[in-house]
């Protein structure tokens, strides 16, 4: 895992929209960076709905919100329709940077070994740098305890 006060990595990819965004857009406000293994899943369907539920208070604590998984951008596309998803949603259909914060790898599910998203959530300060680390998160009441973690000054 990415450790807090290191400079989170950059990165460059499509919105549910086809549209480019990166990391270094937020400068200047907080990030919250959560990485999901699969769009239109329960988990992955509670956790985004729940950061989506709770995106105007993320906004009044100076925070915007990105959803990265491997999933294409088709996929995000749909999901964000189904779920009235307003924040970015991030094709990451490589990997590539889920591997850069320490979030994709070998996975196993029903005696299936792949590589897949692991449940990460980042909390990037205004100057690039980590402030808090979720490992292995539960999609159940995350996106509340970022909130007031942020909200608090709190670390994870």
């Amino acid at each position: 895992m990415l450790t807090v006060g290191e400079e989170a990595p950059e990165f460059e990819l499509q919105n549910q929209h086809g549209e480019t965004v990166r990391r270094s857009d937020f400068e200047g406000q907080r990030l919250v960076v959560y990485f999901y293994p699969r769009a239109n899943t329960e988990g992955c369907t509670i956790e985004a709905c729940a950061f989506e539920d709770h995106r105007p208070d993320f906004e009044a604590e100076n925070a915007a919100i990105v959803g990265i998984s491997d999933d294409p951008v088709e996929d995000l596309a749909a999901f964000a329709e189904e779920y009235d998803l307003e924040f970015d949603l991030l094709a990451d259909e490589n990997g590539e940077v889920s591997t850069l914060y320490e979030s994709y790898g070998e996975k196993q599910m029903f005696g299936n070994t792949f590589d897949g998203v692991f449940r990460n959530t980042y909390v990037v300060g205004p100057d690039g740098a980590v402030e808090a680390v979720y490992e292995g998160v539960s999609p159940e009441g995350h996106a509340e305890k970022v909130l007031e973690e942020l909200a608090t000054g709190g670390d994870a």
